[in-house]
């Protein structure tokens, strides 16, 4: 087991050492969720909206399938472009602009790079598609999104036709919050062969306008293989989506995903005036993620688990997968460490793909040196400004017999300017009686 140090666990730790390494990473979690008071909405300080352990297991029970290190909850069918998403290989994502119709609140399309530039230029992704063939690249999975990609017809179906031809076999899939779709489009899609439709609902729009959505995926049942409905889940619209769960398994679709709702840190009067609040720990492990989705909200997570066990108790035959931020992060991780060799003293995580290290502070140390002195283990490394012995967390089996506390450090590689570099991210705590290799 190991404990993640919050502040509502660092009193656990007993080495002085240790608790003020903890510490660093402590405030640096606690500036960055004032970063998020200051841009104008509230922290769910009291953890109202979290998720007991009582739900997971309970889901685990009724035969709901965890992945990806329980990031991905899911029962019946799900994409073949979400499972490769774990690790992002051969797995791509395009836009022709981020031009859209709509004007979502919770959109992160502004936190993308250069968003003004693409929101009025167009991008030439069959000279990118061809780029990217060029080189050897294999991509399994492509898909094209927006702003609405459907502002663009013709590329938008040119771009399938010709990713099929320089990637065959591909899974091509398309998101659309469904405004443009008409027969004549879905024709010339499948025709193209777009293996995948995604429909957006928005919870906000009136029940009208969520209805005339409805009816465009249920025509897209007759011409794309795969019609799905992606959309983040708003605290509050349980009753209201359990009705569209039940419609979307009338017309029989394939999947929904369900997401977490994001504060895009943009439009925070939005966000406060309907009661919405920062999850009290946004994430597992705070990073400068390439995903622009933004920061979880807290009671989506608990909302988007309790339809998946709706689905399961109503025994409804369409995929219902609950796709968590978390889930979105793994590639980036996977990707950035999993290429490169690795120090003897780390290990690659294979439940979040992160470094793994483990550490001893102040007198912990002599002990596990003449541990490791005993057992010929050399692969070690002192920091003598925290007063500190790093090793491979697999050592910690050799220390069972010593009353220590144990820092599970978990860092990343990271390009610079200057070159490769490790960053340490947040520090951990475990014992070695309480410790399982499987943990990291």
């Amino acid at each position: 087991m190991i404990i993640a140090i919050t502040p509502e666990t660092r009193h656990q730790i007993k080495n002085p050492q240790l608790a003020a390494y903890a510490d660093i990473y402590l405030r640096i979690y606690d500036n960055f969720l004032n970063q998020m008071r200051d841009s104008g909405i509230d922290v769910d300080d009291a953890g109202a909206g979290d998720v007991s352990p009582e739900v997971f297991d309970r889901l685990e029970q009724k035969g709901v399938i965890f992945r990806n290190g329980g990031r991905s909850i899911y029962s019946g069918a799900i994409s073949a472009a979400c499972v490769a998403c774990k690790k992002g290989v051969g797995s791509a994502t395009f836009f022709i602009s981020l031009k859209c119709n709509r004007s979502c609140y919770y959109c992160f399309n502004p936190n993308q790079v250069d968003y003004e530039h693409h929101r009025t230029h167009e991008r030439d992704l069959i000279r990118e598609l061809d780029e990217m063939a060029a080189t050897g690249q294999h991509l399994s999975c492509v898909a094209l999104t927006g702003g609405e990609p459907l502002l663009h017809k013709a590329q938008a179906i040119h771009f399938f036709e010709h990713a099929a031809d320089c990637f065959p076999n591909v899974h091509t899939r398309l998101y659309t919050c469904g405004d443009y779709v008409d027969e004549a489009v879905l024709a010339e899609l499948r025709d193209a062969g777009l293996r995948e439709i995604r429909f957006s609902i928005r919870m906000h729009d009136t029940a009208h306008l969520r209805s005339r959505i409805l009816e465009r995926v249920e025509l897209a049942k007759r011409y794309i293989p795969d019609v799905m409905i992606e959309l983040p889940i708003i605290p509050g619209t349980l009753d209201i989506m359990k009705d569209i769960l039940r419609e979307l398994d009338r017309i029989g679709i394939y999947s929904i995903n369900l997401l977490e709702l994001c504060y895009p840190l943009l439009n925070a009067a939005e966000f406060k005036a309907r009661g919405f609040k920062v999850k009290k720990r946004p994430f597992d492990t705070l990073y400068d993620y390439w995903y622009a989705g933004g920061v979880p909200i807290a009671g989506s997570e608990a909302e988007c688990l309790e339809l998946l066990e709706f689905a399961q108790d109503e025994g409804l035959k369409i995929g219902v997968h609950y796709c968590s931020l978390e889930n979105k992060l793994t590639g980036q991780n996977y990707q950035q460490n999993a290429s490169h060799s690795l120090p003897r003293t780390a290990t690659l995580s294979q439940n979040d793909f992160l470094l793994k290290s483990a550490k001893v502070f102040g007198d912990d140390v002599a002990p596990v040196m003449d541990v490791f002195e005993r057992e010929r283990i050399r692969d070690y490394a002192f920091d003598p400004d925290h007063n500190c012995l790093e090793f491979n967390v697999n050592a910690i089996r050799v220390l069972k017999k010593l009353d220590i506390e144990i820092g599970i450090s978990t860092s990343t590689f990271e390009e610079r300017e200057d070159g490769l570099v490790i960053r340490e991210l947040k520090v951990d705590l475990t014992t070695p009686r309480l410790f399982k290799r499987a943990d990291v």
